[in-house]
């Protein structure tokens, strides 16, 4: 298990480090949702990783014929908390956790939700205003780009009290403003 003290890496790097169409996608995704570098990538799709192996889990378990009732409790809680994190609808089943992609990860981090949400004009800029501490969530502020939003979180988004980009008469805002327009 190790020291719990120490950190430990999020990420898994690719067991190909020059294949041509995996690099070329995750540069799209990077360029795309703003990220520094490929290794946001690699968290994501390791966080994919961890959900699909769970329910390729209960699948196993639900094809040996285990104990039914501890099957479905497994089921109800993966696809609760996919559900709760705003990655799955309300009629989800396992073959939609099977399914995600590494795009719906990435919608969930809170640089994407202030670029989307109109908080910024672009990706880069929405990371530059979390990390400055200008975006808060729910009366906190929150200085992690890579933070997942949770559905219920996803509407307490704005920016931070004590930061200047609160009042409408800044000159940010009214950029930001007459892009979304």
């Amino acid at each position: 298990m190790g020291y719990p003290g120490k950190n430990h890496k999020q990420y898994q790097t690719p067991k190909r480090p020059f294949e041509l169409s995996r690099i070329e996608e995750e540069t799209r995704l990077v360029i795309e949702y703003g990220l520094r570098n490929k290794r946001e990538v690699w968290i994501a799709k390791g966080a994919l990783r961890k959900y699909r192996k769970a329910a390729r889990e209960i699948i196993a378990l639900q094809s040996t014929g285990s104990e039914q009732v501890r099957v479905e409790r497994k089921k109800e809680e993966l696809i609760g908390s996919l559900q709760r994190s705003g990655m799955l609808g309300e009629n989800a089943d396992i073959d939609n956790v099977l399914a995600l992609k590494v795009e719906q990860q990435l919608d969930r981090r809170l640089q994407t939700q202030v670029y989307r949400r109109g908080f910024a004009r672009s990706p880069k800029q929405a990371r530059q205003f979390i990390t400055h501490g200008h975006i808060a969530i729910g009366g906190r502020r929150v200085t992690i780009p890579g933070y997942t939003v949770s559905a219920k979180e996803q509407e307490e988004i704005t920016y931070s009290g004590s930061s200047p980009l609160v009042s409408d008469i800044h000159s940010e805002r009214q950029r930001i403003a007459k892009v979304g327009r």
